[in-house]
């Protein structure tokens, strides 16, 4: 049998074509002119951006991972007046179209069955490099990094604006909608698919059925059932931006372990949002949580688990300790999320000088009323059904 030759596909219509952003082209640009500072403060001739976190910051919002299914597939190599993508010739194209239209790059492709390291390292021979991953070879300097991604933008904030309201509403549609004697794995897939059909990429689904989460804090999901109440927190990915929200939900009234562990929970995570002001260290915020904990008698429970952290284009940009000397500054997205015994609660923020901005705010959802500084204040309470 003879196999007829391959014809050429039609060529892409206009309509297919992405157009460009020039506000992302600015704000890419406005990027690299700190990176070019950044170079000659520490006598560097380029720099090599592989990890996901600083490829998505410098691009605003760019993906080299293929949505989280492997490991960088692309390096971004930046000097003083280029912009480079060293990948490889499959993904070139698609990275090109969807991840950087537009955006000023240009290409160093290899086929891809030759080493993308030996890319990067030819285009950093004989210049005195910096990379943000170890292995490459260069100066390690990923740690520099932290301070630009976590001053967040305008842009940024309206994308941490959007993505929160994605993540609030996937969890508490799946808390309003999730059967009786359903598993956890099953709630969790009904989560997940909230919100990768809004292009938000699960970062972690936590689904932990009647006081789960008292043996084990970072508890993700299994096939065991629920039978009175649930826990549920997921932290999403879009545009490489991370928010996180929490709700809890139960079946008839809810036992009093759950309804007094849940208001120490929520009273904790009142107390760190309100003092999270922009100028203080962190220690200083832990100070007024650790009161909470001592005054119900529940100074242990901190030691259980993370009580929150600094986010953006990392989920933990900097995890919040009793000795942590990192800087709030407004702009940024802070993540509380305490637990007590049996409860969970968490909300995504952004940090400004008068009232902080709840990023993951509640639809149909109940509340419970914290007075903090004197002013009556809504926090999610437990959704009865």
């Amino acid at each position: 049998m003879s196999t007829p030759a391959l014809v050429p596909f039609e060529p892409v219509s206009s309509g297919e074509i992405r157009a460009i952003d020039f506000d992302r082209v600015e704000e890419v640009e406005r990027k690299h002119d700190l990176l070019k500072g950044y170079l000659k403060l520490k006598d560097l001739d380029g720099l090599l951006l592989r990890d996901p976190a600083n490829f998505a910051w410098l691009t605003c919002g760019g993906d080299n991972t293929h949505r989280g299914n492997e490991g960088p597939t692309a390096t971004a190599f930046i000097t003083g007046d280029a912009r480079v993508l060293a990948c490889d010739s499959v993904d070139s194209g698609m990275l090109f179209d969807r991840e950087l239209p537009g955006l000023g790059f240009q290409l160093k492709e290899r086929p891809w069955h030759q080493c993308r390291e030996k890319l990067c390292q030819d285009l950093s021979r004989g210049r005195r490099t910096g990379t943000d991953t170890h292995g490459l070879g260069g100066i390690f300097v990923g740690d520099d990094l932290v301070d630009f991604r976590v001053r967040l933008t305008e842009r940024e904030h309206r994308t941490m604006r959007t993505l929160g309201r994605l993540v609030a509403h996937a969890v508490e549609a799946t808390a309003r909608n999730l059967s009786h004697g359903m598993t956890e794995a099953e709630v969790a897939g009904h989560l997940a698919h909230r919100l990768i059909k809004r292009e938000v990429q699960p970062v972690t689904i936590q689904v932990m059925a009647d006081g789960q989460g008292h043996r084990y804090r970072r508890w993700s999901y299994s096939t065991d059932t629920i039978e009175r109440y649930c826990v549920l927190s997921a932290t999403g990915r879009y545009r490489g931006l991370h928010a996180t929200a929490t709700r809890t939900m139960c079946f008839d009234d809810p036992p009093a372990t759950l309804k007094q562990s849940h208001a120490v929970a929520t009273l904790v995570q009142a107390t760190g949002m309100s003092y999270s002001h922009p100028g203080w260290v962190m220690s200083e915020a832990w100070k007024r949580v650790a009161r909470i904990y001592e005054k119900f008698d529940a100074s242990e429970e901190w030691h259980q688990a993370e009580q929150g952290e600094v986010t953006g284009y990392r989920p933990r940009e900097s995890c919040i300790t009793p000795d942590s000397s990192f800087a709030l500054e407004e702009g940024m997205a802070v993540c509380w999320r305490p637990s007590t015994r049996v409860s969970l609660t968490g909300d995504t923020i952004l940090i400004r000088a008068g009232t902080n901005e709840v990023l993951t705010p509640t639809e149909q959802w109940p509340h419970l009323v914290v007075e903090i500084k004197g002013e009556p204040v809504e926090y999610p309470d437990i959704l009865v059904r």
